[in-house]
């Protein structure tokens, strides 16, 4: 098994964690990327097997995926155990929504945050509404935030158990937290749940790799990471 995985790619490293959790092995090729040109050029692999030549792809025998949502439904297809969907219908299709929502909803803020780690501009007056907007954005980002926290009630999971949908959000929550966004401190029960997850050896290395690129590629934000990087010790990615 092969994936095409980017060093700050929210939806790549959301795939990792599946396959990590799920103990699958697989090959890493990871694509060029720096703050000034981005994903350019494009790995000639990613973009003959995605028409909007994005990572991630995933290479299993024949089939080549793209798209995460796609690829953890693909892999909870062939590789059930252990489950990161839930077994009725209902619960599941509710765990796809929150997928959904983590991806397509959460995510719109959070890009007004994202001009943090690329060059600054000389013009303050742009960094300045650039800010602006990204105020604007973490208003909405704790909305969401506050809808996380309902929905985990006292479960240690969005779902009850672990599954796709904790992968997503937690990936977007994380990604706030890179950015500099609002942080997690007036949300408990989402707090406890950031931490539960980061204690996880898929999810840890997800963010270390994050981090480290970060290191590499990103302007210094700050706040990041809510003023921590993680706090465990982290095995070697596979």
């Amino acid at each position: 098994m092969k994936l095409y995985s980017g060093p700050l790619s929210l939806f790549s490293r959301k795939v990792e964690i599946a396959l990590d959790e799920k103990g699958l092995a697989f090959e890493r090729v990871m694509v060029p990327f720096n703050q000034i040109v981005g994903y350019s050029p494009k790995h000639p692999d990613v973009v003959a097997a995605n028409p909007k030549a994005q990572v991630p792809v995933l290479v299993d025998g024949d089939l080549t995926l793209y798209d995460s949502t796609v690829i953890l439904e693909y892999l909870e297809d062939a590789y059930p155990e252990p489950p990161l969907f839930p077994r009725l219908a209902n619960e599941r299709a509710a765990c796809r929504l929150l997928d959904l929502f983590a991806d397509e909803v959460m995510l719109v803020p959070i890009r007004a945050f994202m001009h943090r780690t690329g060059p600054r501009p000389d013009d303050p007056q742009k960094w300045e509404a650039l800010e602006a907007k990204a105020r604007e954005a973490g208003a909405v980002i704790e909305r969401h935030f506050a809808q996380l926290e309902t929905t985990l009630g006292e479960k240690p999971f969005l779902c009850g158990d672990l599954s796709a949908a904790d992968i997503a959000a937690f990936m977007s929550v994380l990604f706030t937290q890179r950015l500099g966004g609002p942080p997690l401190s007036r949300h408990r029960a989402l707090s406890a749940w950031f931490d539960r997850l980061s204690a996880r050896p898929a999810f840890a290395r997800a963010w270390a790799g994050i981090v480290a690129a970060d290191r590499e590629l990103s302007a210094p934000v700050e706040g990041a990471y809510g003023g921590s990087a993680p706090a465990f010790t982290v095995p070697a990615a596979k």
